[in-house]
Order: C-alpha cells, then structure tokens, then sequence
C-alpha cells in the first residue's frame, strides 16, 4: 500500500473520528498500523506469541554476528538496549526467519519465579474433579491432565528443531532468578516431584504444554533438553547481573538507530514512497531524542499518522505522540 493510498481524500479534518460532541454515531474505523494488526497473525497458545510477524526487522552485522554466534553455541543471548530498539522483536525475526514456530514469551516481573516458567500443578483442580467424578461414578482424569508447562519447560522439550524463548524484562525479577535460571541452562532439564512420585508402572505420563492443547510425553517426572531452545534474554539495563550468569551467555546491546537507519526503518514498515512526506518528523524526532528519551515507534506512529492525512502540526499532537519516556508526567 503506497502512501497516497492511505492518505483520506475527504478534508483534513476527517480524520477526527471523536469529536467530543455527544450525539453517537456510526464511523468506519481506518485501518491500523501494520504493527498494530493482531488479526493478521497466526494464533497463538498460552505463553507463546505468533511468529508470523510481518513486521521487518533490521539489524546491523556486528548484531548479526553476535546473534550467529549464539545459535552455534547453543547459549542465550542476553539482550540490551534503550527502549524501542527492537530487544523483543529479535525472537520473533528469529523465530520467524528460522520457521522455528511460536514464539515461546515468558515476561517477567517482581513477583516472577523460576517454577513458573517450568510448569505448573493445579492440585485444588484435581481435587474438585475427582469429587466431581465420584459423585457420578466416572473416571477421574490422570494427574497429567492437571499439569500444564510453562514457556521455558515447553522449550526444553521441543522435539526437533528448537523453540525459541523470549525471556523479557529480566532485570525486573528478583535478584536470585538469573542464578535459578542459570541451573536450568546448565543441566537442560528440571524435574516434576508430582510424577517423580508416582508408582511404578506409571513411567509416562501426557501433559499439557504452553501451546493450546498439545501435550508431551514426561519420563520419570524428568523433563530433560534434547535441543536447547533459542533463549532471547532482554534487559532494560536496570541492574546488573551475577557475573556466573553473564558468563554463560552471549550479549548483544542494540544501539539507537542513526538517521540512516531510522529511514530505512520507516522504509520497511509504510513503504519508501513515505519518506518526503514525513522528513520533517525524521528531523524533529533526532532534535528531541536523547539517549533513552524517544524511542523508534513513536516516530513510526507519527510517520504512520502523517500519512493518514493527520495534521500533525496541530498544537500538542506531535508532543503528545514523541514524548519523552523519562521522568515526571
């Protein structure tokens, strides 16, 4: 789609689908940016985001290299970077440009562990189901049923090609999740006490994996790695981490794009025909960026609005979409 097709032949004011009148009224609603078209996408099971991403990514050689380097070494790639330098979207052009599936996102914060990441018992359901059965003289379901992976113990048992796993925002965790992690990269697999107990005669048992419905045969209660998962660690830089960790991982820090590179990013995503209309915007978002302050989708989203015929210059609109990321509101 070029530029001229996005661009609203009715008045410049058309594109004011809230006017802040109060009578309702029925509006077409345009279509969104490209990377905002959830439809679009494959669908996705729990814990897993689609990696039928149609959105570019580009990425310098020195980058490049260092992600190559990973995927030979079978290490994670610790990912760093000010916001809107594209950390996260690294696993899905990976995944994507690999055909390696579904992206596996475990996102992390303060009240983030490693066991559930791992798997997850839902014994008060089991309880209730049982009851449940016996009441009506059935068959209560196995305990696998009531077990379902988490994203990284889904990526340990990827059969095949490996799974690719996005461990965002690391650096919001507690302090001692990248050392329980570091264990589990080194030894490649973790066990499940629940079935480690069982009885003799049930060795294998089916449970539920990250993605929708499909299950996986477990061992001895032992999930163990046959080909270590594609891990994409990303961290905002908010604190560093324990040297062991660092050590066993292989880490890449995305720069800011210069000029060059944010036209090639506004290229990519609206098309090369877009570039005239929104150098403007390209000058204006380099004059106000600061290390950490704008981030690349907000020009996108200014690029993309300049091409729906949005007046920009309005007062306060373009302030409002390249704001700064940093300090008070």
């Amino acid at each position: 789609m070029t530029a001229a097709e996005r661009t609203p032949s009715q008045d410049p004011g058309s594109w004011r689908l809230f006017r802040g009148e109060g009578p309702p009224r029925r509006v077409t609603m345009p279509s969104a940016p490209p990377w905002r078209r959830f439809g679009e996408r494959q669908p996705a099971g729990a814990g897993t985001t689609a990696s039928e991403d149609p959105r570019p990514y580009l990425i310098g050689p020195t980058q490049r290299d260092i992600v190559n380097a990973a995927l030979h070494l079978r290490r994670p790639l610790l990912v760093t970077g000010h916001p809107g330098t594209g950390k996260s979207s690294l696993a899905h052009a990976v995944a994507h440009e690999l055909s390696l599936g579904p992206v596996l996102r475990w996102p992390v914060n303060s009240r983030s562990t490693l066991a559930e990441a791992l798997y997850h018992y839902d014994a008060v359901g089991r309880l209730r189901e049982t009851n449940l059965r016996r009441q009506r003289d059935g068959d209560a379901p196995g305990i696998g049923y009531f077990i379902r992976l988490g994203p990284l113990g889904t990526a340990l048992v990827a059969d095949g090609l490996p799974r690719v796993l996005l461990v965002d925002e690391l650096d919001k965790g507690d302090v001692d999740l990248p050392n329980d992690l570091l264990t589990v990269f080194e030894e490649g697999e973790f066990e499940i006490p629940e079935l480690s107990r069982l009885p003799p005669g049930e060795d294998d048992i089916e449970v539920h994996s990250a993605r929708g419905d499909d299950t996986v045969t477990v061992h001895r209660g032992v999930v163990r790695c046959q080909e270590f998962p594609v891990v994409v660690i990303t961290s905002n830089g908010e604190r560093e981490f324990p040297p062991a960790f660092l050590r066993r991982c292989l880490r890449l820090d995305l720069p800011d794009p210069d000029e060059e590179r944010l036209r090639a990013i506004v290229a990519a995503h609206l098309g090369a025909d877009a570039l005239p209309q929104v150098d403007d915007l390209v000058r204006a978002f380099l004059a106000k960026r600061a290390p950490g302050e704008l981030a690349t989708d907000q020009l996108l989203n200014a690029a993309f609005l300049r091409l729906g015929g949005v007046d920009l210059d309005a007062e306060g609109l373009l302030e409002a979409v390249l704001h700064r990321l940093g300090g008070a509101l």
